[in-house]
């Protein structure tokens, strides 16, 4: 009971501080928009256009975007509301001053019925009121109290739709930048499957290649020497020791290219296998089922390329790969101890960042120098 009283007395009180705060800003909007029509007054008499006023517009928005979210009730809907141009946040800013005033208006209501309602405790306590008087006016304190905290929960509803409307990108807006996306991202896997085709050529010409060309030759000098039995039994051991390595590579490559485990055993034991061929310590934290085909593809790939730039870069760190659920999907982490300075722009690194993006994912690398390396995926499974 203490804790549920707590909390609504912890997110009133926000509410209070973050509608007192909006009608404080909405001051200093009305300030900057007076200062914004002498300049645009000023610029309109020299015959020239309005400039410097959307910069200083974008920070007083950026202010209100961090007070709504920080202190309104269901303001976090407006954290993603960063890509806005200048014109639209001074429109914004036009408005926007009204819904202050509104709520500092409110505030002071609130304020005011505080301090008549001590006036009105002070008279009961020293007897200068009846009881019929005091109870009449504990009822009128009460309604005006619920007209205040609805009033407040009306400005915060009013600050937080009108942010959203007003600073929402448009649908042309969303539909270009998301056939902007969609190009970038199809480019993108399009070079990573050229990457993957070279990258599948050059194993295949640098290992595969060459050892079958000396398998051949250890073949053909044991047909030759017939003569020499011990000599011929050494050529065909070695000819089955390449035979067997050659089989050992072309496992490599066909594993790298695609993991049959992913399809047959799911994505944990496949990042088992990514661990056990990991060069070093890698500690496997996976506590997600099945997934989508192409989810567990993208997850099983970033992993294993993470793996390998470890072991690659910071030979003898200690890696850790966590696979979790997440609001959207499924969160792919994975950290070493090596000594940082990972580039994100690397071909490795790049390439999972258009992977995760084909999906409508999220990709980030944190490398600071002297580590850790923390390599993060937000992979969707709708």
């Amino acid at each position: 009971m203490q804790a549920m009283v707590a909390g609504v007395l912890g997110a009133g009180g926000r509410l209070f501080v973050g509608v007192s705060v909006g009608a404080a800003t909405a001051v200093a909007e009305l300030a900057f928009l007076g200062w914004a029509a002498l300049v645009a007054l000023v610029e309109l008499i020299r015959g020239r256009q309005a400039v410097g006023i959307e910069r200083p517009a974008r920070h007083l928005v950026e202010v209100e975007r961090r007070r709504i979210a920080a202190f309104l009730p269901g303001g976090a809907a407006v954290e993603h509301l960063d890509d806005y141009p200048g014109r639209r946040a001074v429109a914004y800013l036009g408005v926007r001053w009204l819904v202050g005033l509104l709520g500092g208006f409110v505030a002071l209501l609130f304020l005011y019925g505080l301090v008549t309602g001590a006036v009105w405790a002070r008279d009961l306590f020293v007897g200068r009121s009846g009881a019929l008087i005091v109870s009449a006016q504990v009822v009128g304190g009460l309604v005006l109290l619920f007209l205040a905290v609805q009033g407040f929960l009306g400005v915060a509803a009013l600050d937080r739709w009108l942010a959203g409307r007003m600073l929402a990108p448009s649908d042309r807006a969303r539909y270009e930048r998301r056939i902007s996306e969609l190009a970038a991202s199809r480019a993108g896997v399009v070079a990573a499957v050229d990457a993957e085709r070279r990258r599948i050529e050059r194993d295949l010409h640098d290992g595969v290649q060459q050892r079958l060309v000396a398998l051949g030759l250890l073949l053909g000098q044991a047909r030759r020497g017939t003569d020499d039995r011990a000599r011929s039994d050494d050529l065909i051991r070695q000819a089955h020791d390449e035979a067997r390595q050659i089989l050992a590579d072309l496992r490599d490559v066909a594993w790298r290219a695609y993991p049959a485990d992913l399809d047959n055993l799911g994505l944990a034991e496949a990042l088992a296998r990514v661990a056990e061929r990991g060069g070093g310590p890698v500690a496997v934290d996976c506590q997600v089922g099945r997934l989508p085909t192409a989810v567990e593809t993208a997850a099983y790939f970033v992993v294993s390329e993470a793996v390998t730039n470890a072991a690659k870069h910071a030979p003898g760190s200690r890696v850790t790969v966590s696979v979790v659920p997440a609001a959207r999907g499924v969160r792919v982490t994975v950290t070493d101890d090596g000594p940082g300075g990972a580039d994100p722009a690397g071909g490795g690194l790049a390439g999972l960042a258009r992977r995760a993006a084909a999906l409508d994912g999220s990709f980030t690398v944190d490398s600071p120098a002297g580590g850790p390396t923390t390599v993060t995926a937000e992979l969707p499974c709708a």
